[in-house]
């Protein structure tokens, strides 16, 4: 009966005490598209993505009811640094759905306006604001926020009556300067004059008792992403593949995370938990329960991770555990080590945010399978080949007859007729052809297949399929059919483990014939490790760039972003990637990728160009849309 009671009184507390408005809430995720499209064409850069923010603790005042439920502790700040821009994953301000979203456009206008720097911890504000021009460092972000929607104004004036509804909106929800204390009053009054005239405060007064709190959020403006932890140095992972059953699903997976680099800690004490990565292979992977009763499942351990404002993530290489939680962590770049690598073939890699190409910076190995036997082609893909060699057969290059020309090797009998019945009829065509000409029509061109082959490739696709199988069998495919076009064509693949040894397998060159050993090759292929791509697609220019051909095409085939365990990840490796791709462009060679990443629109026309991907929403697929791509990518 208590608990029941409780549990009453619970969610009966819980409800009263909300400030926002769950039935008029927007959804970042049915907006996040919309919002990435508007960002860069209102001049934002484009290198930057878009991503739900974590909730941290704000430490400004509640109402009496929020502090008797033990709600609103938390909320979600919109952040901007010079790799992502971070958007509360949920608005539910205002009472109108429609002002929630007029929310979301303004803070990508804000940003578009401002600009990463301009609002970094360090930016200096405008001069040309001559209010804000001089301010004390302790309130620079709410200057520099002031200053930088003086910019946005100005450069959308279009925007101010939805930003001046907005403030109204945002004032009447936040607690009145009369329920607060003296000094929380005198801030809540000035920042109310700097959202109404933006650049009108230089300085908010100073809070005096050691019980008053900070300001209450303010969604209107971007606040300074949190400081990045110094990164500890990681091991590299086992080589053994990673255990994909991860459990049941849980709320906690779909929520971002605060997180940090640090290095493994010692359990000294079996009745304390501590986080840390097992293995980082993208934004959002599982994090380790360390414990010694590792044979029985954690069910708090989720629990646990929820309640933490920051979590702290090492490497680990030591034995698994069963409790696994998957979090979405907000984790700082790795720090680079520049050591020279002196084997293999060295490649540059350009570090975007010096704005140089680092010579000598990667190490590649080029690679073929050890005990690749040659097979015949299977069974289940004879009849798709047959096809598909069918209809490249039409490309292939053959000789055609031009008729009515004016010499030749032999008559037109046609054209004598139709020239012998038009001067009976007294009518003369001097110019008129009476021979027939052969002309053979040459496909005069190259392709390079570079697959990605990455430890993600090792995911389920069906029951019963992975993605490296569909890998293997596109692969084949399309080699069948371009046997019949008589195309020239090579297919290698890539996968990397740190900058020191990026594996470039090759399968097949352009001098050797797709035969029953190429195959045997493909059906060796096996997930290697992470995907740093830009080395993979430099040396590939290089191979290809040899090829005396007029069209070039560089066809890539992948499932996720870039990425490596060392410096090699986030903007780092997609900045990376799109250097190697302008570069190959100059050398008049033709990127074309094909991914079955979900999430590759909002990356890849960063890297490739609006119309150089195309994006599966089916991986099964890929086997026959290859071919097909290829014939629309080469059809003259």
């Amino acid at each position: 009966m208590e608990e029941w009671v409780g549990g009453l009184w619970d969610r009966f507390i819980t409800k009263t005490a909300r400030r926002d408005h769950p039935e008029a809430a927007v959804h970042l995720a049915e907006v996040e598209k919309m919002l990435g499209v508007l960002f860069r064409a209102l001049g934002g850069d484009a290198g930057l993505r878009v991503a739900p923010a974590a909730d941290t603790r704000h430490g400004a005042r509640r109402r009496l009811l929020e502090r008797v439920a033990g709600t609103g502790e938390k909320s979600a700040h919109a952040t901007l640094d010079l790799e992502t821009l971070r958007l509360p994953p949920t608005l539910a301000w205002f009472p109108d759905k429609k002002l929630n979203r007029d929310l979301y456009l303004w803070l990508i206008a804000l940003a578009a306006g401002a600009g990463p720097d301009s609002l970094a911890a360090g930016a200096v504000p405008d001069a040309r604001a001559p209010a804000a021009s001089h301010g004390p460092s302790p309130d620079a972000w709410q200057l520099r926020n002031q200053v930088a929607v003086l910019r946005a104004l100005k450069r959308f004036p279009g925007l101010t009556p939805r930003y001046e509804r907005l403030v109204e909106a945002v004032l009447a929800e936040r607690i009145p300067p009369d329920a607060l204390p003296a000094d929380e009053a005198a801030q809540e009054r000035a920042l109310r004059e700097a959202l109404r005239a933006p650049g009108s405060v230089t300085a908010l007064p100073p809070l005096a008792g050691r019980k008053s709190k900070p300001l209450q959020p303010v969604p209107l403006w971007i606040y300074p992403a949190p400081p990045a932890a110094t990164p500890a140095p990681r091991k590299a992972p086992a080589a053994e593949p990673q255990d994909s059953d991860a459990g049941a699903q849980s709320a906690a997976e779909n929520r971002h995370h605060q997180a940090e680099r640090t290095e493994l800690p010692e359990n000294e004490s079996p009745f304390i938990l501590m986080f840390r990565a097992e293995s980082l292979l993208s934004w959002a992977e599982y994090v380790k329960v360390n414990r010694d009763t590792d044979e029985d499942d954690n069910p708090d351990a989720a629990r646990a991770a929820e309640n933490m404002d920051r979590l702290s993530i090492a490497q680990d290489d030591g034995k698994r555990v069963a409790s696994k939680v998957r979090f979405d962590l907000d984790l700082p770049a790795a720090a680079q080590d520049d050591i020279v690598l002196e084997e293999g073939i060295l490649l540059p890699e350009w570090d975007w945010r010096r704005h140089e190409l680092k010579p000598g910076f990667c190490r590649l190995q080029t690679m073929t399978a050890r005990d690749a036997t040659a097979i015949p082609l299977p069974e289940r893909l004879r009849r798709p080949a047959r096809k598909l060699r069918s209809q490249f057969a039409a490309l292939a290059p053959a000789r055609r007859w031009l008729k009515a020309q004016p010499e030749g090797t032999e008559l037109d009998i046609d054209a004598c007729v139709r020239l012998h019945t038009d001067r009976l009829a007294g009518q003369h065509f001097a110019a008129a052809g009476a021979y027939l000409a052969q002309n053979r029509h040459e496909r005069d061109l190259a392709c390079l297949v570079l697959a990605d082959l990455s430890l993600s490739t090792d995911a389920w696709v069906s029951d019963e399929q992975r993605v490296i199988d569909v890998i293997r069998d596109s692969l084949m495919l399309f080699g069948e059919a371009l046997g019949a076009t008589g195309d020239a064509f090579a297919l290698h693949g890539f996968s990397s483990l740190k900058r020191s040894l990026v594996r470039f397998h090759e399968i097949k060159d352009f001098a050797a014939p797709f035969d029953s050993a190429a195959r045997g090759r493909i059906a060796a292929l096996k997930p290697g490790y992470y995907t740093r791509m830009g080395a993979a697609v430099r040396h590939a220019a290089s191979i290809l760039e040899r090829q005396p051909a007029a069209l070039r095409l560089l066809l890539i085939l992948s499932d996720g972003k870039p990425h490596d365990i060392d410096l090699y990840e986030g903007r780092y490796g997609i900045e990376d990637t799109r250097h190697a791709l302008i570069n190959a462009r100059s050398k008049g060679l033709k990127p074309f990728c094909v991914t079955i990443d979900r999430e590759g629109a909002a990356y890849l026309p960063h890297l490739f160009g609006p119309g150089g991907f195309t994006v599966l929403r089916k991986p099964e697929e890929l086997p026959l849309r290859l071919p097909q791509l290829y014939a629309q990518l080469t059809g003259r």
